[in-house]
């Protein structure tokens, strides 16, 4: 089993304040545990690529794109004057002079597993990516997300590879709002999500369409709950769609030690979540599967679970 580890540099120099919990440490976090577990070793690892705006716009309005790489030009022009070159997008989200290489490379880092995997060179790939993206919908930047890194792999799966059928796993404590804004009229997607409900951002009770099965949780539901609901709901939906790549929205702040949420999952809670999307993927994907960071704001508990993760991508557990 080749296991990508896709991430670039870029991706660490995001910036959106101090204590903002979407930080660089969260990327030294995962790396530092891989390396000192032996997992990295077993891992090929590659610099992701910058996407093109043309990439974008597969899930993106050019409007939006444009918005943002206008955004960037402003900073870039306010530091060179001698501001802190930051433009506040909502309460937690905030562009700094390095947000759009880093955004470029969060993105291309998918575009690259997904070419990978497609190709053979890899069997699967973990993204290990910074700005994160399932809260970025069609129009709109938010919950520190500025382009979609997973609606933009699906697309590019479908349009590049001419794929009939793509699905995207989300098990982030949040819903994936954007991705489901994304892909809730493109027939050829899946998507199926669990999430702590009512919390941010305040959607997904009710889908957007019959191609997405989301599974609204209460807060300080435990793993076991969690598993059963996959069981019953995820599963088989999976099994009936019979996708032909899987992409994952690796989001790890469901965890039980994660302040950013109130669900009680634990490291082999993740592990469980990854075999039986491999399991789908080995079925029906012949094992194609694409996996990029989503949540995780607790350093040690995000870099154990990404590691339990990580183990079930390349074959370890």
């Amino acid at each position: 089993m080749t296991t990508g580890y896709i991430t670039h540099r870029d991706c660490w120099l995001h910036d959106m304040g101090a204590a903002h919990p979407e930080c660089a440490a969260r990327l030294d976090a995962i790396e530092d545990r891989l390396l000192m577990t032996g997992v990295m070793d077993t891992l090929r690892r590659l610099d992701a690529p910058k996407a093109s705006v043309y990439d974008l716009e597969l899930a993106h309005s050019r409007l939006h794109v444009a918005a943002m790489r206008g955004l960037d030009h402003m900073m870039q022009d306010e530091l060179q004057a001698g501001g802190d070159g930051c433009s506040q997008i909502d309460t937690d989200t905030v562009l700094c002079p390095h947000t759009w290489n880093a955004a470029l490379r969060a993105a291309g880092a998918v575009l690259l597993a997904t070419d990978q995997v497609m190709s053979g060179a890899l069997d699967n790939a973990f993204c290990a990516v910074r700005p994160p993206g399932h809260h970025a919908e069609r129009d709109k930047a938010m919950g520190f997300c500025f382009f979609n890194n997973v609606a933009i792999g699906a697309k590019y799966a479908l349009n590049r590879y001419q794929l009939k059928r793509v699905a995207v796993v989300d098990f982030d404590v949040h819903h994936g709002n954007g991705t489901e804004d994304i892909l809730a009229s493109e027939p050829r997607a899946l998507m199926v999500s669990f999430f702590q409900s009512p919390f941010y951002p305040n959607s997904g009770e009710v889908a957007k369409g019959e191609n997405m099965v989301n599974i609204p949780v209460p807060a300080y539901t435990k793993g076991m709950d969690i598993r059963e609901l996959i069981d019953m709901l995820w599963l088989p939906r999976l099994e009936a769609f019979k996708p032909e790549m899987i992409f994952i929205s690796a989001g790890f702040d469901a965890h039980r030690d994660d302040d950013m949420g109130q669900l009680m999952l634990n490291e082999s809670d993740y592990t469980w979540i990854t075999r039986m999307v491999m399991e789908v993927a080995r079925r029906h994907s012949n094992g194609r599967v694409v996996s990029s960071l989503e949540g995780g704001y607790v350093p040690a508990a995000l870099a154990r679970s990404v590691e339990a993760h990580v183990r079930v991508l390349s074959g370890l557990d």
